[in-house]
C-alpha cells in the first residue's frame, strides 16, 4: 500500500490535471490540423473526388468482419453467390450438430 501523505497526493494530483490538459490540447491541434488538410484538399479538382471516398471508407469500417464472401465446396470449387453459401454452411452446421464429421475435422479441434 502506498503511505503518501495528503501534501504528496496533492502534488501527484495537481500534475496529472496538467499532463491531462496538455494531452488534450495536443490532440485538439492535431485533430484541428487534420481537418485543415482534408478541406484544404476538398477544395481542389481532386479533393472533388475525394468527397466519394469519404462514406466508402466509412462504411467498409463499419462492415462485420466475419462476413463471408466465397469459400469452396467439398470439389474445390469457388461458391460465390449468397444461396450457395447459405446451403454449404447450412450442411456444414447439419454435420457438426448431428456428429457426422470426418476424423479430419475432429482432429483440428
Amino acid at each position: 500500500m502506498n503511505s503518501k501523505t495528503d501534501e504528496e497526493k496533492e502534488i501527484s494530483r495537481v500534475r496529472y490535471k496538467v499532463a491531462k490538459k496538455a494531452a488534450k490540447k495536443a490532440v485538439a491541434v492535431a485533430k484541428s490540423m487534420t481537418y485543415d488538410k482534408l478541406y484544404q484538399k476538398l477544395g481542389t479538382k481532386k479533393g472533388e473526388k475525394e468527397v466519394f471516398k469519404l462514406p466508402r471508407a466509412r462504411e467498409r469500417r463499419t462492415r462485420d468482419l466475419g462476413e463471408a464472401r466465397c469459400t469452396k465446396d467439398e470439389n474445390s470449387n469457388v461458391l460465390f453467390s449468397d444461396a450457395e453459401l447459405k446451403d454449404k454452411w447450412q450442411m456444414y452446421f447439419s454435420k457438426l450438430i448431428n456428429g457426422e464429421m470426418s476424423e479430419d475435422c475432429r482432429s483440428r479441434e
